[in-house]
This record gives C-alpha cells, sequence and structure tokens, in this order.
C-alpha cells in the first residue's frame, strides 16, 4: 500500500517538494504518493486532520502554519521544542508528533552537499524571525568556531 504524505502551506503552488520526494523515494524505491496541501488560513487543524483521517502519514509544513503546527501537536520532539516552531509532522496511532528540522537540514545542506567549512566562516542570516533566528544560531553555533550575525525582521 502507497504512504501518503504531503507539504501544506499558503501559498503553496510554487512548492517543489513534491518533485524532491518522489525522486527521493524512486531512488529508495519506497512506496510512497506527496503532494501539496493548500491549508486554509484559520483551518489549519481542520486540514491535518482531515489528511490524518484519509490514511496520510506525515506533513512537511512551511509557512505561514509552523507556528500553528507546534500548537496543535500531542508531543514536540527537542528541536521543535527549542524552535518554537514545527515544519514535520507524524502520526504515531492517535498522536500527532511534530519535529522542526530547519536548523539541522541548513547546516547539514551547507556542510555536506556544498562543502561549506564552519570552523573560520562569519555568517549573516538574514530573513528568519526572531524564534527561527535564535533556533538557527543554537544549530550554526555548534558548528563555527567565528561569528554568526542574525538580524530579524
Amino acid at each position: 500500500m502507497t504512504d501518503r504524505y504531503a507539504v501544506v502551506g499558503n501559498p503553496i503552488a510554487h512548492s517543489k517538494s513534491p518533485q524532491i520526494h518522489t525522486q527521493f523515494a524512486q531512488q529508495t524505491k519506497q512506496d510512497l504518493s506527496y503532494e501539496k496541501l493548500l491549508g486554509e488560513i484559520g483551518a489549519f487543524n481542520a486540514t491535518v486532520e482531515q489528511f490524518k483521517a484519509e490514511g496520510g502519514k506525515g506533513l512537511n509544513v512551511t509557512v505561514p502554519f509552523k507556528e500553528d503546527a507546534f500548537a496543535m501537536v500531542d508531543r514536540l520532539e527537542p528541536r521543535a521544542q527549542q524552535a518554537g516552531a514545527v515544519n514535520t509532522l507524524w502520526f504515531d496511532g492517535d498522536s500527532i508528533v511534530g519535529d522542526n528540522t530547519d536548523g539541522v537540514g541548513l547546516v547539514s545542506d551547507l556542510g555536506c552537499n556544498h562543502f561549506f567549512n564552519f570552523a573560520n566562516a562569519r555568517i549573516l542570516l538574514l530573513g528568519a524571525g526572531a524564534h527561527h533566528a535564535a533556533f538557527y544560531s543554537r544549530c550554526l553555533i555548534n558548528s563555527l568556531r567565528r561569528s554568526l550575525l542574525l538580524t530579524a525582521r
């Protein structure tokens, strides 16, 4: 049986997540579908509950719903607790579990995929809200020996 996943946001039409996850699933021989869900502002919880009721296994969460996801989950992973936001939901029986992979994903992508050497780097992070800036800074500081400058909107 095909496992069903999606990314939920508003707007969402621009998202490349379905193509990325579908290609990854093919490469790793996983039987899954991954779609885009346009979440209605003010109805995030209903969107998640409907997706779960229809047999969905988990969701990626993007703007503007990361704080809504944080508020609705039954259990938070430590990274989500630190970030004050959730970008990954999965369903564990009747429970909804939330995590945040933004910071670790950024650091991993820069280090592993772009061979960025954090040891002597000076980093300027632009465009993150206050909660996210603090979370990113904790993830990045673990990799840095020099300086990290944050500016939040």
